[in-house]
């Protein structure tokens, strides 16, 4: 069993207000793997690749590019536009990864009635879900305004050991916002800085449709309100995309066959955000890393990573209705363990075979496995230039720099060794050379692909011996 706490927070507690927090140790580790963006105006190399950062954004959003989509254009922009509303709390958006067998029996059960009211599959489940992405969500957001204008909320300065982060590289805040003419504060700009690209794109493709809920809405609503206002929320990284792979990742592990295609449906959501205008590419690479990163990180277990108290949304279940929980998992592999007996359980039921068997029934959009390999290839760096030339062409040995990736495989695949997992990851990381690899261990997970490291890991498992005498 999962060794969780579950503490319940008054209504006394929450009219309190809450004390300035300063960044923590995992923030720390985040903001200095994201930091490579902070320099990027001070080289030819960086001013080209923020030129080309802009470009492609536009060309992705207009339309005018051939960027691989599993959708026809038409329907990309709707599923991006149903996309905009995160269901963190049980990751149902994202499940259609899962299959049109799979997925379509999660998402019957597992759904959003209102903005914080959800069902799903089980207590261990949501408890796993809403800390994982609580986790990794915190990472991402500390670095909205430390990159915009180095504070914590937009006025709050960051602590010294933060700043420092900034100014031992030489870094200068606010580099998208000064890039594209839209400089903090200035007309038409963020208030705070790193202005978002349906501020700073000469022209902006907007669409009518519905949103999840399948209510009438339009894009505009997600930029500039009234669902979401983005017009004074600093651009960089993506919460969207840390939120998209951080629960798409854990969907992966918790059934593995299908974990290309969970890890797919993750690219294609951090595409959406580029297709609705909300993030630039680089804040989807950005946005992936902290996911993946944090995650890892979770799975061996990391002390800085686990015990925390973390907020989870409201839940709605059959049986009862908890608000304001906070939770804390001191042990994520007993969660994670925990959780996959209660989905597993719930799908094999609801589905009416095994899971392997009812994961291979798929006629929807993730069934050619040749596009989604062309999708996750062309997001691995959005065709992005090198802007440290020095790490073209190297091969970074994963096992000796961030050990703790291999994790992202073996949690799902048990019968590899770690070892093997991160000779994986060597043999299948990405190009080298991208804004965000520097040669430090978060740079490792700017270039991991996950896609094509997925498909090895699951044909080397199948050569040993089953962990498990279990059908799934």
């Amino acid at each position: 069993m999962a060794k969780t706490l579950r503490t319940w927070t008054t209504a006394l507690c929450l009219m309190a207000p809450l004390p300035a927090v300063a960044q923590s140790a995992p923030n720390l580790t985040a903001l200095g793997g994201l930091a490579p963006v902070s320099i990027l105006r001070g080289s030819e190399a960086g001013r080209a690749a923020l030129d080309a950062n802009l470009a492609v954004t536009g060309a992705i959003q207009s339309g005018t590019t051939k960027t691989p989509l599993l959708l026809p254009l038409a329907e990309q922009r709707q599923l991006a536009l149903r996309d905009a509303f995160i269901t963190d709390g049980n990751a149902t958006e994202l499940a259609d990864g899962l299959g049109s067998r799979l997925g379509g029996v999660y998402q019957a059960k597992v759904r959003y009635a209102v903005d914080e009211t959800f069902t799903n599959v089980a207590q261990s489940v949501a408890d796993l879900l809403g800390y994982t992405n609580n986790v990794a969500k915190s990472d991402s957001n500390a670095g909205k305004y430390f990159f915009a204008n180095a504070t914590t909320n937009g006025k709050a300065p960051v602590s010294e050991t933060a700043a420092n982060i900034l100014t031992e590289r030489g870094g200068t805040v606010d580099v998208f916002g000064k890039a594209y003419d839209r400089p903090a504060g200035t007309p038409g700009g963020d208030l705070f800085g790193n202005a978002r690209p349906f501020q700073t794109l000469p022209s902006l493709f907007a669409y009518r449709g519905t949103d999840y809920f399948g209510r009438p809405s339009h894009s505009l609503d997600w930029l500039r309100g009234p669902r979401q206002n983005l017009t004074d929320s600093p651009s960089y990284p993506s919460g969207h995309t840390t939120y998209g792979y951080t629960e798409s990742v854990v969907l992966a592990i918790l059934v593995p066959e299908r974990y290309q295609q969970m890890i797919a449906r993750a690219a294609e959501y951090g595409t959406n955000r580029i297709i609705l205008g909300a993030h630039y590419a680089m804040d989807v690479l950005g946005g992936r890393a902290v996911a993946l990163h944090a995650v890892a990180h979770l799975l061996a277990n990391d002390p800085a990573y686990v015990g925390q108290i973390r907020r989870n949304p409201a839940v709605v279940n059959e049986m009862s209705r908890s608000t304001n929980t906070a939770v804390a998992v001191t042990d994520y592999r007993a969660a994670l363990e925990a959780a996959r007996t209660d989905l597993t359980t719930f799908l094999k039921a609801e589905c009416g075979d095994t899971v392997a068997a009812c994961a291979g029934a798929d006629t929807g959009r993730f069934r050619d496995a040749a596009a989604n390999a062309a999708l996750y290839d062309a997001t691995q760096t959005y065709g992005l230039p090198v802007v440290h030339p020095e790490r073209v062409g190297t091969v970074e040995d994963v096992g000796r720099v961030a050990p703790e990736a291999g994790h992202l495989l073996t949690a799902a695949f048990p019968a590899l060794s770690l070892a093997e997992a991160n000779a994986i990851l060597t043999e299948t990381q990405g190009p080298g050379g991208g804004f965000l690899d520097d040669g430090s261990a978060f740079g490792i997970y700017a270039r991991l692909n996950l896609y094509a490291a997925a498909g090895k890991a699951a044909a080397l498992s199948a050569t040993k011996p089953a962990p498990s005498p279990t059908a799934r």
